[in-house]
């Protein structure tokens, strides 16, 4: 099985390189309004943002950087297949401004702005991130009443383009391929993800270094992947409009799914060249690691009493249901740089970046090898 990837230099409010209902899945994590780590971004976009902000009126610099991602949020709509799927993970922020202290809610106006585009919002999922500090509360400490929590969770937000879920054919290999062991589904689909650590995305080596991982939010390897397993199948593509570090990209090549991304510094694309070696190491990783908690949650049900009534297919272990006897997990056999434009396998000519993966299925038996 072959995938591709492309990662587009450029703004993500003009998508122009990606067609219209080309995309099954959307998974990214916007810079977040109201958090200063964006405001020179925000500003750049908008001058009249950064007056707001110096003028000491949040609300209308909050109004105004999410009217820059509303311009996003409308190429997404273009590009999503009906009954495909868009993951947001977003954050709150809090901050004072001309002396008010006030939170800044950017979940519910991403949800408002996606509701108004038609989007079916689906149940959302709660990140608990660990604590910065061991400080649990802002504010006046332990005299009351002008103490605040301390935000320690961020936001997975759902939606489904249309009013239908997509179709596949019976008995699609692609999708029963693709499927998630009954212990992962119970894991995963929870509304609350407590399992998750949160951190810088390791950017590592070479020049510049710090200023790249100052200029980097990234969410760990582990969102993008839950997401794209729960929300795609074999031969899906999958699009990241805030690619930074691209790890929605190292995700769908460990998934085997095709990406596409877009991301306004090329700095971070040729960074992402340094790694590309890594993903048929980190992908068969990945791939061991989903057998291997299989197979103690098989050993802890069997000392439970419990049976399981299937084998699976492929692997030499039990399964719970009879959808997972056809899972196959896919790894990176070889990948290379090839040109997005021409895919003659010379690189690219600096604006578009494109990479071609051959997977092969992860065939892992008891022995481990």
């Amino acid at each position: 099985m072959e995938t591709t990837h492309r990662v587009f230099v450029g703004d993500s409010r003009d998508l122009a390189a990606i067609d219209d209902d080309s995309v099954e899945l959307v998974v990214t994590s916007p810079p977040y309004p109201m958090i200063e780590m964006w405001d020179e971004l925000f500003t750049a976009l908008d001058p009249a943002i950064g007056d707001a902000l110096e003028s000491g009126d949040g609300r209308a610099a909050f109004d105004a950087m999410h009217a820059q991602l509303d311009r996003v949020w409308a190429e997404l709509e273009r590009v999503l297949v009906d009954g495909g799927i868009a993951c947001l993970n977003v954050g709150d922020a809090t901050r004072t401004i001309d002396g008010s202290f006030r939170v800044y809610p950017n979940h519910a106006r991403v949800l408002e702005a996606f509701e108004s585009r038609g989007f079916d919002p689906l149940p959302d999922v709660l990140w608990r991130k660990p604590a910065n500090s061991a400080a649990k509360f802002m504010g006046s400490g332990m005299i009351p009443p002008n103490a605040y929590v301390t935000l320690e969770h961020e936001y997975v937000l759902l939606f489904r383009k249309g009013g239908e879920s997509r179709g596949f054919e019976p008995g699609a290999d692609r999708r029963y391929e693709a499927a998630y062991f009954w212990e992962e589904r119970n894991r995963w689909f929870t509304d609350v993800w407590t399992d998750v650590q949160g951190e810088l995305q390791a950017l590592d080596g070479g020049d510049g270094e710090a200023d790249l991982r100052d200029r980097s939010a990234a969410y760990p390897l582990e969102i993008p992947y839950r997401l794209i397993c729960m929300y795609s199948a074999y031969g899906d593509t999958v699009l990241d409009p805030f690619w930074g570090t691209g790890t929605t990209t190292l995700a769908a090549m460990c998934a085997g799914r095709n990406s596409l991304g877009s991301e306004l510094e090329a700095a971070f694309v040729e960074r992402f060249d340094d790694r590309v070696p890594d993903v048929p190491a980190l992908s068969r990783s990945v791939g061991r690691a989903r057998l291997e908690r299989h197979r103690e949650f098989v050993a802890s049900r069997r000392e439970d009493g419990k049976g399981f009534e299937y084998e699976a297919d492929y692997y030499d272990t039990p399964v719970v249901t009879k959808m997972e006897r056809g899972i196959r997990l896919r790894e990176v056999e070889a990948i290379e740089s090839i040109d997005a434009d021409t895919d003659d396998g010379n690189s690219g000519d600096g604006d578009e970046y494109g990479y071609r993966a051959e997977h092969a299925p992860l065939g892992l038996g008891e022995d481990g090898r």
